[in-house]
């Protein structure tokens, strides 16, 4: 039986990233894979643990989420939990954080990586987030449904406009490459 580990790592092997930037963190989350350390464990914090966010769309645009802790505008996403992929993570945080239930990938395989800084907060200290992405769409835009506990607001956002919410490199990447698949 093959782990998640080594299934993870086989991913991102044959993964090609977009820019020289992502290329950088792919190699980080390879190092972090091949390293002695639980990668997926939320307790490991240098550097830090695997994380799976996913960028919803519908039409030509982008469900975004206020992220309560970051208060920043981001796509869903968070933890790996318990024994699942990071794709089975991305589209579990998917629907926990968007209310959609008929989430279907874009893509069959990893769509975007990042690795990013994560301040310190409810007790765990500044430490990184080595974050896979996967591209799912929606047919039911109008069931957005937000956790008060996790989110602010949730807002569907032309892609033109979706990139100086987020105002970060790697969403910025992500929105560019969403425009050629969709």
């Amino acid at each position: 039986m093959t782990s998640r580990r080594d299934t993870l790592l086989r991913e991102l092997r044959g993964y090609e990233p977009h820019d020289a930037l992502e290329e950088q963190h792919c190699r980080a989350m390879l190092d972090l894979l091949a390293g002695d350390v639980d990668p997926f464990s939320r307790e490991t914090f240098a550097p830090g643990h695997i994380t799976a966010g996913c960028f919803i769309v519908s039409g030509g645009q982008l469900l975004l989420h206020h992220h309560r802790r970051l208060d920043r505008w981001l796509q869903m996403g968070g933890h790996v939990d318990g024994d699942e992929s990071a794709l089975d993570a991305a589209l579990r945080e998917a629907r926990e954080e968007s209310g959609l239930g008929d989430l279907a990938l874009v893509v069959d395989e990893i769509f975007d990586v990042d690795v990013h800084f994560i301040p310190a907060g409810k007790g765990e200290p500044d430490h990184r987030h080595f974050d896979v992405r996967y591209l799912a769409r929606t047919t039911s835009p109008d069931s957005i449904a937000f956790d008060p506990n996790e989110s602010n607001d949730l807002a569907w956002v032309p892609l033109d406009r979706a990139a100086g919410l987020t105002n970060e490199e790697a969403s910025t990447r992500a929105i560019r490459k969403i425009r050629s698949v969709i």
